[in-house]
């Protein structure tokens, strides 16, 4: 639910509920005051009616009509460290409201924050994923402004001299999208604490405060404005989500706000140097979100409303498929930063850096480009890398000998549909890469069928086990004998006379009826290159 507040007075009263302490923030009853998408439309710019669906087709058809958007990103990773940024609280996702707080992160008078060092090394490590220059010497600095859940009445954060800077990301567009390869700037990397969080109380005039997130160390990443459709910011974010997962930097879990997208989207008429003024913050749908403002923008330009799209921070309503005016955005000025005077530089070397480096996983971007080389196809390497369970998965699966893309066909088909069926995991499943490898063997000397294949691979998925005893304990082997194969199509022949006549009067098709008929007299086990074979040669005699 978007809320907005507005001006008043405010005041914390201590309140305790079931659910643990909070602090209160009495709201005065204003008429203006908006919880939902709908009742924000009446402050939209007026627009001639138009479809969705039309405002979305114009939007794909920009170029031709004169005008192009500028997308650019703001994204908070939470890092996944013990303790917080400056105070040894720990902080978990969940736990009851205002039980992991200290005078520190409360921001109560005479406290001094201490750097958590973990911090430092997340950010080198993300920095360096981002092939950015690591600054040997960045500073903290306090970002001024008010709001309920910032105790300290200021953000400590860093403003001139961020840990990196000047990096890029690399990505491939999924296949469905059109594909290609892309390649976004990113303006800095710099490291923060986040602020509290407000719940608001839908049937009365207060919110209550949890500081149990206040000073969670945060790394903000900023691109440069790169990208110029939603599934290119979309693409953007997600491989953002797997670098820091990659790294184990960040758990990267969204609905938990591990990360968070400001998406800045502005539109303007090709040839046109100066950009839009426009900030949306989307937690959700980003490629949906970006494409509905783009359209909304370009509607604006067209009907003579350009003086309408101000700088401002918009929330996307999943229900409605719309952006609304969450509040008007600050400028740069209003934060009045300078340096944090209870902090001293952030001083690193570089055998510092080069040990960081050194112990650097094999990130996204690499995957991709190895497992290309192994011959298989952009949709295999995409499903393969995006998810570094899965890749480890394969990696291993071919450690034991199996082949690439026999192993990728598995995993993406039964392996998969289980996993989108089930809802777990890859690693949940009690199939092992050794197991998986055994099987594709199996199907491929011979002992077993590519249908006995399928049907041991789900007793391993659920149950686990080795393809040998499955085998065994089922008498699953495979019957490779022509003679007992060709005993068992004489038979299924003389049953079906019928079927012959018509196979033999040009209905060749049939061929598939009577090889079913044989396998199902094998019980699937009947060698299917040799049943064919001789099936042929059966049906086909004079």
């Amino acid at each position: 639910m978007a809320v907005t507040l507005l001006r008043g007075m405010r005041t914390p009263i201590p309140f305790r509920s079931n659910s643990g302490f909070f602090s209160t923030v009495l709201r005065p009853r204003l008429s203006r005051f908006t919880t939902r998408a709908e009742s924000a439309q009446a402050t939209e710019p007026k627009a001639a009616p138009r479809s969705i669906q039309l405002a979305t087709k114009e939007a794909a058809e920009q170029k031709t009509q004169g005008f192009e958007a500028i997308i650019g990103i703001e994204t908070h990773v939470q890092l996944s460290t013990v303790t917080k940024a400056f105070c040894s609280c720990p902080y978990s996702y969940g736990s009851q409201p205002n039980s992991t707080i200290c005078p520190t992160c409360m921001g109560h008078p005479g406290t001094l924050p201490v750097l958590n060092e973990k911090v430092v090394e997340c950010a080198v490590k993300l920095g360096l994923a981002l092939n950015c220059e690591i600054s040997m010497t960045s500073k903290f600095d306090r970002k001024q402004y008010f709001y309920p859940d910032l105790p300290k009445g200021y953000q400590i954060s860093q403003f001139d001299i961020p840990i990196a800077k000047k990096g890029c990301v690399d990505l491939d567009l999924p296949v469905e999208f059109g594909g290609g390869h892309r390649k976004f700037g990113v303006t800095r990397v710099h490291m923060e604490e986040d602020a509290g969080k407000l719940l608001h109380s839908e049937s009365s005039s207060y919110s209550q405060v949890d500081l149990n997130r206040a000073g969670v160390p945060l790394l903000e990443i900023v691109s440069e404005p790169d990208m110029r459709t939603g599934i290119e910011a979309a693409e953007y974010g997600a491989e953002l989500q797997r670098i820091v997962r990659y790294l184990g930097v960040s758990n990267g879990n969204m609905q938990e706000g591990s990360l968070r997208c400001d998406v800045n989207v502005s539109v303007r008429p090709v040839g046109q140097s100066e950009f839009g003024t426009k900030n949306m913050n989307s937690f959700s749908a980003i490629n949906r979100a970006i494409d509905y403002e783009i359209s909304r923008q370009i509607l604006l330009h067209k009907e003579g409303q350009a003086d309408q799209i101000v700088q401002e921070t918009r929330l996307w309503d999943e229900s409605s498929q719309k952006t609304f005016t969450m509040r008007k955005k600050e400028g740069l000025a209003d934060y009045r930063y300078f340096p944090e005077p209870d902090l001293p530089e952030v001083v690193i070397t570089s055998d510092y850096i080069n040990e960081i480096s050194k112990s650097m996983p094999e990130l996204p971007e690499a995957k991709r480009r190895r497992y290309e080389n192994m011959g298989l196809s952009m949709q295999d390497v995409l499903f393969l890398a995006n998810d570094d369970n899965i890749g480890h998965f394969f990696d291993s699966t071919l450690e034991h000998g199996a082949d690439a893309k026999l192993a990728a066909n598995w995993i993406m088909g039964d392996i998969a549909a289980y996993l989108k069926d089930e809802k777990v995991s890859i690693d949940e499943i009690k199939l092992t890469p050794l197991e998986l490898s055994e099987l594709i063997a199996s199907i491929k000397n011979g002992t077993i069928s590519g249908k006995i294949g399928k049907e041991i691979l789900a007793e391993l998925i659920a149950k686990g086990g080795t393809v040998k005893a499955v085998i065994e304990e089922k008498d699953l082997v495979q019957i490779a004998d022509p003679a007992a194969i060709e005993a068992m199509v004489d038979k299924v022949i003389a049953d079906n006379p019928k079927q012959l006549e018509q196979y033999r009067a040009g209905k060749t098709k049939l061929q598939g009826f009577f090889a079913g008929q044989v396998m199902k007299a094998s019980k699937g086990k009947a060698n299917p290159v040799l049943l064919n074979k001789i099936l042929g040669e059966k049906l086909n005699a004079k």
